[in-house]
This record gives structure tokens, C-alpha cells and sequence, in this order.
């Protein structure tokens, strides 16, 4: 599942993860279309979006 999926499959909002997550809307669609790769993403920023996701393992968050 990639991020834009695990957050559909959630019922959230970019603006509820982004804002959980500390980053901006524009940033966490970037991520979702691929603009930015979430593999470069700091393990901070990796992190913050798991939790907002709740997300047990951090690998479904990287491996998409």
C-alpha cells in the first residue's frame, strides 16, 4: 500500500495527517504523487507521519 492508500484506507484527510504529522498539506501531497520520495523523508518526519497514521510498523509507511 502506498501513502496516499494507507491514508484513504484511514478516512483521513491530507490536512489531518499533515497537521498530526507536523508537515505541511503541500509537503504530504508531494509524498502521496510521488513528487518526493517518502524513502527520502527524515526518520523524524517517517516517524510523525506513522503515528499520525497509526501505523505499528514503520516499514508500511517506506516500502510502497
Amino acid at each position: 500500500m502506498n501513502l496516499l492508500e494507507l491514508r484513504q484506507a484511514k478516512g483521513l484527510t491530507q490536512q489531518q495527517v499533515a497537521d498530526a504529522a507536523g508537515l505541511s498539506r503541500q509537503r504530504l501531497s508531494e509524498y502521496e504523487r510521488g513528487v518526493r520520495p517518502v524513502s527520502n523523508m527524515t526518520l523524524g518526519q517517517a516517524a510523525r507521519l506513522a503515528d499520525a497514521l497509526k501505523l505499528r510498523n514503520l516499514r508500511k509507511l517506506l516500502d510502497d
